[in-house]
Order: structure tokens, then C-alpha cells, then sequence
């Protein structure tokens, strides 16, 4: 049996409920839809206060180390986040400050975001993609950036974004049967990726 595409998505909200989870869940469950997947959710409303502090990653609770590593073996990222001030948030940042340099190269990284108005709807390409062209993953073609009219409480009651999750699923789905697991189970292995010497964060 072909294995399942491995999933990671990330919530950069720091609040339960959140309209950033629940745009999370929508979008893992029309790409379960699609293609078989094993899907893990990252909330920094969960795992925030265990790292907000730490300098270094081999000062990370046990439990942080695993999520970045989590992120880091993904097959797809999936990440999300409310806008602060124009941007993702400082946690969501702060955790991938941990993410190895060269643990993302070509992943594919699916971008989404929640905010309180259209204004902040370039945050997709003016914040998060530019990060993830740092590490050098393949972010996919169109994002999904979601207001609060959009919602009833936390329930998505928008039909123009359901057809946005929709779209942004059928344009990524190619891509990712091309990148699974069980297309490339005949290449051969990519070098493992070195654990990085514990490093100081940049001011």
C-alpha cells in the first residue's frame, strides 16, 4: 500500500477557538478529499509559552524539538497565520527561526492567513512567501487568505472561500501526487540533513 502524504500544518494563532484553525482544518479536509494523507496540526496556542523564551534549539522542550522535526520531515507544509501589524506572527516566526536552513529545500508549502479586513490580503505574498523563499521551498501557486466576514463565529460561512479552497486544492494536488511519496519510493534517498551546532538567534 502506497504510503500517505505526510502533512504538517502549522496555526500561528495563538487563541482557541481560532478562525485560523478552523481555515487549517478546512483546507486539510479538502485535500484529504483529494489525496491520501496523514495530517498533524502544529497550534502555537498549544506549544507557544514552552518557547517564546528559548535563544537556542537545544534549549527547546522535548516536546518543541519534536514539532520542528515534525516540520522539518514533512512531505507538505501547510501554514497559516493570523495578521499582526501587517505580518505573520512573532511566534509563528520564532518557531521557524528553529527550522533547520536546509530542512525545507523543495517542500512544497501551502500559505494561508486570516485577518480582519482585505486589507492585509497581500500578507500571503509581501510576508509569508518571501519566508519560505528563504529556505528554498516551492510555495504553491495560490494561497488563501480569509476576513472575518467570512465567518460566522468560527464556522466558514463564505461561499467565495469555499470555492477558494477549493481552487487553491485542485491547483496543489498535481503537484503534490507529483512530489509523494509513493512517486519517487523508486529514486534514490536524499542525504540526510545534519543536525545543526546550536547557534544564537540573530538580535
Amino acid at each position: 500500500m502506497s504510503r500517505k502524504l505526510k502533512v504538517v500544518a502549522v496555526s500561528g494563532s495563538l487563541q482557541r477557538p481560532s478562525r485560523t484553525l478552523v481555515l487549517v482544518d478546512q483546507l486539510l479536509a479538502a485535500l484529504g478529499e483529494q489525496i491520501a494523507i496523514e495530517s498533524r496540526v502544529i497550534s502555537l496556542g498549544d506549544i507557544g509559552p514552552q518557547f517564546a523564551g528559548v535563544l537556542y534549539r537545544n534549549q527547546l522542550p522535548a516536546a518543541v524539538e519534536e514539532s520542528i522535526a515534525a516540520i522539518e520531515s514533512a512531505d507538505l507544509l501547510l501554514v497559516a497565520s493570523p495578521v499582526y501589524r501587517g505580518s505573520y506572527t512573532g511566534l509563528f516566526k520564532h518557531l521557524f527561526d528553529f527550522v533547520h536552513h536546509e530542512a525545507l529545500i523543495d517542500k512544497p508549502v501551502l500559505l494561508a492567513a486570516t485577518g480582519g479586513s482585505d486589507r492585509h490580503a497581500l500578507v500571503i505574498d509581501h510576508q509569508l512567501r518571501p519566508l519560505f523563499s528563504f529556505f528554498q521551498a516551492l510555495t504553491l501557486p495560490i494561497g488563501v487568505y480569509a476576513v472575518e466576514k467570512d465567518f460566522e463565529g468560527y464556522e466558514i460561512a463564505s461561499p467565495a472561500l469555499r470555492e477558494r479552497i477549493a481552487l487553491t486544492v485542485a491547483r496543489a494536488v498535481p503537484q503534490l501526487r507529483d512530489a509523494s511519496p509513493a512517486a519517487t519510493s523508486t529514486t534514490p534517498t536524499a542525504p540526510a540533513i545534519r543536525k545543526p551546532a546550536p547557534v544564537a538567534l540573530a538580535a
